[in-house]
């Protein structure tokens, strides 16, 4: 089954191409004309590095959204700017509390394109979500 493809002024975004199944989660096409901005993976660190809540998934994802909120507004960019976003997690059992995080920041019917990546650490020992994100902002 095709689905209709979702207009937001300058992207286009296709949950479930023919022969996809679909998914509640992501878009599995997105794209956009204009310029493009890649933001690195951000973690759950306070503007003066320091953790944010440690060994708790949930506040770390929602310190990890608005660091990329902050990242992709230097740019000149927003959430429905958005055409991709990579997860990696120490434990996939994260991932619930990284799409409530996300679905604060990002409608339903706005989903980008999609990853999520079960890492066995990363940079400090501590952390427990990275989100790397790519936008595209109208030219």
């Amino acid at each position: 089954m095709t689905t209709t493809p979702s207009h937001s002024s300058h992207l286009t975004r296709i949950a479930a191409p023919e022969g996809v199944a679909a998914s509640p989660h992501y878009s599995h096409v997105t794209w956009g004309k204009g310029r493009f901005v890649a933001v690195s993976g951000q973690c759950a660190l306070d503007e003066r590095g320091e953790v944010v809540g440690e060994g708790d998934p949930a506040a770390q994802a929602r310190q990890v959204f608005e660091n990329l909120r902050r990242c992709l507004a230097a740019a000149g960019a927003t959430f429905d700017d958005v055409v991709k976003l990579t997860y990696f997690v120490t434990d996939v059992a994260h991932l619930p509390a990284v799409r409530d995080a996300r679905d604060a920041v990002i409608p339903a019917d706005r989903l980008p394109a999609s990853s999520a990546v079960q890492v066995s650490a990363l940079f400090r020992p501590e952390l427990l979500v990275e989100i790397e994100a790519f936008a595209v902002i109208a030219a």
